[in-house]
């Protein structure tokens, strides 16, 4: 999938842009704050239907304005041109419009126009919690596997309902509990046979790009952890019933599944460096663009790399230029503040490319 043609009207701090772009390797050049990211973050959106940032959707919209718009020309490998409109008006649901027809379900459009993200913020993946973790699965099935999307929906409104009743003063149902529980087992079930089986594939991937990455240095790996590994799910949840009533929530099911990332057989979050934490995010985000370019709607993904060189060594850096460089990857947008990492990469490729300046929001070529 090809972005031909970018515009953007009150998107954050981007008042109005109209960006013709390059059918491989687009540079955005600019200091910290100025709008880069923005930018990237406008590509995200046309593709998730949200933004990469923030769960608030207002959010999105330029301070003092009361509606911001994206549009996207795409073209498919096939020649077949794909137009997504995205508008938001404050105090009002946004609309997704393929063409001239809005979605009744934002769903349908996820895995339409598959992207990666590769961003500051993946540091969370390691520092923070398991549902950022859960999140870098959920975000690559679901844009290869519609019905993934929608199993994961149930499961997080029976879920949802559960909770609502653990919470509550009187005792509950115990057969609207049973009900729930029911659910939540057939679907989290579903969930961990997906999740298990896509990081089963995607290990061998991550690793081998890692060593490129590191120049086989260090050893990584990952571990998925469910309580679906427990046994049948639904026991796993009755079994404490009583405790989750305790606590007024509930505590056993894939909302607690995690993926433990490991460097030399030990938690990365305690023994990794800046550089190999790093290097780590970045093979963890390359090996996922080649799942979904071999999976989900067969369309070579986008690739959105926003200030990846941080904290990276120069023999890194190389290693990741050559990567991003070669013919495996289709339309890279790339930021950065220096102006000699984007020319090293342009150095590197023979394939066409553009150079935008980006500042106060304004994007020039």
């Amino acid at each position: 999938m090809i972005l031909k043609h970018l515009s953007i009207l009150n998107y954050k701090n981007i008042a109005l842009a109209e960006i013709d772009l390059s059918r491989s390797v687009n540079c955005f050049i600019g200091m910290n704050g100025e709008g880069k990211t923005n930018l990237l973050d406008a590509v995200y959106f046309l593709s998730l239907c949200k933004s990469s940032t923030t769960s608030l959707d207002s959010t999105t919209i330029m301070h003092g304005e009361d509606m911001m718009s994206l549009q996207g020309i795409y073209e498919r490998e096939d020649g077949t041109v794909e137009e997504i409109h995205c508008g938001l008006k404050r105090g009002q649901k946004k609309i997704i419009r393929r063409g001239k027809k809005p979605y009744k379900r934002l769903a349908e459009h996820i895995g339409l126009i598959p992207l990666v993200f590769v961003s500051p913020s993946d540091q969370m993946l390691i520092a923070g919690g398991s549902e950022e973790r859960r999140r870098f699965m959920d975000i690559v099935i679901a844009q290869c596997d519609l019905p993934y999307l929608d199993s994961l929906t149930r499961y997080n409104k029976a879920l949802q309902q559960r909770n609502a009743l653990l919470k509550q003063e009187d005792e509950p149902d115990p057969e609207l509990l049973s009900l729930l529980e029911e659910e939540m087992a057939r679907e989290g079930d579903y969930i961990y046979k997906k999740r298990e089986r896509y990081i089963r594939e995607f290990i061998p991937i991550f690793q081998r790009f890692y060593d490129h990455i590191s120049m086989q240095r260090e050893e990584v790996s990952l571990n998925y952890i469910s309580h679906c590994q427990r046994g049948p799910l639904l026991e796993v949840i009755q079994r404490d019933r009583a405790k989750d009533r305790v606590v007024g929530y509930s505590l056993h099911g894939t909302h607690k599944d995690d993926l433990e990332m490991m460097i030399g057989g030990y938690p990365i979050k305690r023994e990794g460096s800046q550089g190999q934490n790093k290097s780590f995010l970045i093979a963890l985000k390359l090996a996922q663009f080649d799942f979904l370019r071999r999976t989900g709607s067969q369309t070579t993904p986008l690739l959105l790399l926003d200030d990846i060189f941080d904290k990276l060594d120069a023999e890194r850096v190389e290693q990741i230029v050559r990567l991003v460089s070669g013919d495996d990857f289709g339309q890279i947008f790339i930021t950065d503040t220096n102006r000699d990492h984007l020319d090293q990469i342009l150095k590197h490729t023979n394939q066409d490319y553009k150079l935008f300046h980006v500042q106060g929001g304004m994007i020039s070529e």
